[in-house]
């Protein structure tokens, strides 16, 4: 069968030598319709936080599909999304937060940009309708998440189509004047400022510490600006925490997530509100201020059982503390990698772990890929970065001799 996939992020060149035709999942395993078995390394797309097939998030698909396939929540509700309404707001540093549910990530990313621009608009502050991000941050591909974020290798078509009136500059050994001179610059233009937290990951993994997240949500709340946490992939244990902004001890007014919420099993995401905020989207004034806003599958009951199902299993297996435990090895395991010629630095961060392999060896990346690739491994390389986002249930024996195989295959090429 010809294959007529438009396939997201993926070369003409790629296509051409055909792809493994993926029939089925088990932990940390894809497999293919010849029977071979890959490491899924980047966790489809760093979603499957648990791998693939548990029985407790599968059970939990199988029986809501028996019961409610769909319910739109634009004047309804059920029990599901009631459910995982309370889980979400009670998961965040203060509980008094309404969710707004979409299906995806840059779907929350973008409710999260409306949001912010009409809760100035409800307060009668219609001046304030800037939202910037991080220089080279990533929050989706839809043309509203363009225009707070914007990776220069990716976006290159759409530049002159949306607008970047600033931007906070990528934080060099954490230094956070550049970014608080940018937003005191502009704060009765900004409704709000988005970053992805510690870690701008599209970008190659780029890592920036906890005390900057600290000074930016305090620089924000002292200016007027809301501030945004885009955890869609940082979330739900990834970094050895619940949450990535749970290192800085910070409360954003709104927290965007997804990918890892359901396990990465079904599509689903939620923009996490502050009632601060969400109590001014009333109908009850002078004006309508009603959030006129909707994604056909939020709150999507299939989902939010595997949502449920997720959460549940996050704290019954102690995926978070086992996480932060099996990042102290990775880190440790990594290290020899380090003294390789090809490669420039290794970065960490929980469960990521970063080789930069050296400009001079970016001819190299692709062959490097496709050895990996035929040792059983889905790395998928950005630019010059190689990097490790396993499901978090990988066993030490599993990840060490994934570390074992990227230093040796490393070596070989460079």
């Amino acid at each position: 069968m010809k294959n007529k996939i438009f396939h997201p992020y993926t070369t003409f060149s790629a296509i051409e030598k055909g792809f493994p035709n993926i029939v089925r999942g088990e932990k940390i395993y894809l497999f293919d319709d010849a029977g071979k078995k890959y490491v899924d390394i980047v966790s489809s797309w760093w979603a499957c936080a648990l791998g693939h097939g548990h029985p407790k998030v599968v059970e939990a698909i199988q029986c809501q599909a028996g019961i409610l396939q769909h319910s739109i929540t634009g004047s309804l509700t059920h029990p599901n999304v009631l459910k995982l309404a309370d889980r979400l707001a009670n998961l965040m540093p203060t509980p008094n937060r309404h969710s707004v549910f979409a299906s995806d990530g840059c779907s929350a990313v973008e409710a999260a940009l409306k949001i912010s621009i009409q809760y100035w608009y409800n307060l009668g502050q219609t001046e304030k309708i800037w939202i910037i991000g991080m220089d080279q941050g990533y929050h989706g591909d839809s043309m509203g998440a363009l225009g707070a974020g914007f990776i220069d290798d990716f976006h290159k078509p759409f530049e002159n189509v949306v607008s970047h009136p600033a931007k906070l500059p990528f934080p060099i050994d954490g230094d956070f004047a550049p970014s608080q001179k940018v937003i005191e610059q502009h704060k009765d233009r900004l409704a709000a400022v988005i970053v992805e937290p510690l870690c701008l990951g599209s970008a190659g993994m780029k890592i920036y510490p906890a005390d900057y997240l600290k000074k930016l949500a305090e620089c924000c709340a002292e200016n007027d600006v809301l501030l945004i946490i885009d955890e869609v992939a940082m979330g739900f244990g990834r970094t050895g925490k619940r949450f990535a902004f749970n290192h800085a001890g910070i409360d954003p007014d709104m927290v965007c997530v997804g990918k890892a919420l359901t396990a990465g099993y079904m599509p689903l995401s939620a923009c996490i509100v502050k009632d601060k905020i969400y109590n001014t989207f009333t109908d009850k004034g002078e004006k309508d201020c009603t959030f006129y806003h909707g994604n056909t599958y939020a709150g999507h009951p299939i989902g939010c059982a595997a949502a449920l199902a997720a959460l549940d299993i996050y704290e019954a297996e102690g995926t978070v503390e086992r996480a932060a435990e099996m990042a102290e090895k990775m880190k440790q395991w990594m290290q020899p990698i380090a003294e390789l010629d090809g490669v420039k630095e290794l970065r960490f961060l929980g469960m990521i772990g970063v080789v930069e392999l050296k400009p001079e060896t970016k001819p190299l990346i692709a062959e490097i890929k496709q050895s990996l690739f035929e040792q059983g491994y889905l790395f998928r390389p950005l630019g010059t970065v190689f990097y490790l986002m396993p499901p978090l249930v990988i066993s030490d024996d599993e990840l060490r001799g994934a570390v074992y195989t990227l230093q040796q295959t490393i070596e070989e090429f460079c």
